[in-house]
């Protein structure tokens, strides 16, 4: 049984969200670039010359990437053999969005009450997974997740006769009302099966993915790289003014499902795609 103090989870989040709001991926970065360097529309390239330009000043001066610096999504594995000493993992997990937000000047987004809309004031409380896990370690991994591309998310409950011609169908649609909303090029995270919540947490969860990590599954693999291309051709492009760069890349996680069911959620991020992680 190893000891952990909730002063470190409480840390480890604190410096997660503020280098995830002021620093950008690297896979992210890099997959920007090489788009920047294929687009064929020039408006869309001066776009993506922009959107690399505002995170390497973003990067350079220590301030938010985007103004919407998001609701904190926080998925955090639990070794079985680690025992939190200190406080709870939850009070520690909103102590360190509280503390990140204040010190890293980043703006509070989150309202008390879904319909009165007081705001928190501290950008609290955090939407947390928990999963337990072997070991004696905790990983943790943070979301600051913007509303502009999570307002066009979307799930459907097709029929296993939909099969994946279905699935491609509602990915594509999805995409194409969102347009511009969500400030393309996006990332595209799909979840296939398990139940509607089930569904909605692995296109969340599938977003964590570096760019640069193909899918485990081969089917998927080639799946998401047959999505990137049908959407990459609907023609949306950088901010929505035209090109082949409408997502940087599309994620699919999967799980077992109901017999009678086809639960696929599609979860959107905005170029912006802000996570950062840890093992403590």
């Amino acid at each position: 049984m190893r000891d952990i103090n909730s002063n470190q989870i409480q840390q480890a989040v604190k410096e997660l969200f503020i280098e995830a709001n002021y620093y950008l991926s690297s896979d992210v970065l890099k997959r920007l670039k090489k788009f920047e360097q294929i687009e064929v529309s020039e408006i869309g390239k001066e776009m993506l010359c922009k959107v690399i330009e505002n995170a390497e000043l973003a990067a350079n001066e220590q301030v938010a990437i985007c103004q919407d610096t998001g609701m904190c999504v926080v998925f955090i594995e639990v070794g079985q053999e680690v025992h939190i000493v200190g406080g709870t993992i939850t009070e520690a997990i909103n102590e360190g969005v509280r503390q990140a937000y204040r010190d890293g000047y980043l703006r509070k987004s989150v309202v008390a009450d879904p319909l009165n809309r007081k705001n928190t004031g501290d950008n609290t409380p955090a939407i947390i997974h928990y999963e337990n896990v072997p070991g004696e370690n905790i990983k943790i991994h943070v979301m600051p997740k913007g509303a502009g591309s999570e307002n066009m998310s979307a799930i459907k409950m097709l029929k296993p006769s939909d099969g994946v011609e279905g699935v491609i169908n509602f990915v594509l649609d999805t995409v194409q009302k969102a347009g511009a909303n969500p400030c393309p090029p996006i990332i595209v995270g799909i979840g296939i099966g398990g139940t509607m919540e089930k569904a909605a947490i692995l296109s969340k969860k599938s977003l964590l993915r570096s760019l640069d990590e193909k899918n485990s599954n081969q089917y998927y693999a080639e799946l998401e790289d047959l999505l990137l291309t049908k959407i990459n051709n609907l023609g949306i492009g950088p901010q929505g003014l035209g090109g082949i760069t409408t997502a940087l890349g599309v994620r699919i996680e999967s799980y077992p499902t109901h017999i009678a069911c086809l639960p696929v959620a599609v979860n959107i991020t905005c170029h912006a795609a802000r996570h950062k992680e840890i093992i403590l």
